[in-house]
Parts: structure tokens; sequence; C-alpha cells
């Protein structure tokens, strides 16, 4: 099973509404700015394989360059491509 970038979008709203923050209404803008920290970014990950059904296989090195809500759309988008 496949998850869009929206799908993704609509996880990562979820928790940050469950810490009471707004939803992202800018894919530019940084996870700093958002409060979205490297916690968040593994819940993200977990909801991401449970919805796919299956673990996610990623470059650790590749979280490096994770810096905006954008980033982190276009990392699981790759992720999922090699799943």
């Amino acid at each position: 099973m496949m998850i869009s970038r929206d799908d993704v979008r609509e996880l990562m709203d979820s928790i940050l509404r469950r810490q009471g923050k707004l939803p992202v209404d800018d894919v530019n803008v940084p996870l700093r700015a958002i409060g979205f920290r490297s916690l968040d970014f593994s819940e993200l990950a977990l909801r991401v394989e449970r919805r796919m059904g299956r673990d996610l296989n990623f470059d650790a090195s590749a979280l490096r360059a994770v810096s905006s809500v954008s980033d982190v759309l276009d990392f699981f988008e790759e992720a999922c491509r090699g799943v």
C-alpha cells in the first residue's frame, strides 16, 4: 500500500494537534518553527509504517537534510518508494 504526501501531512497534523499546536499551513515552514521535534518525527514514521502495513527502510543520513515540512514529505515519499 502506498501513502500519499497528503496522508503524511494529515498524520503530521494529527501529531501537532494532539500537542495543542496548529496544523501546518505552509510546507516550506521549518520544523523548528512549528515545534516538530525528532521524537515527533519518530512517531510519524511509526504511523506511516502502520498505515502501510510494513516497515520502511531508509538511510539515516538522509534524516540530517530534513529541516522543513516539505523535506519531511519528500523523505517519506522516497522512503515509501523503496518499500
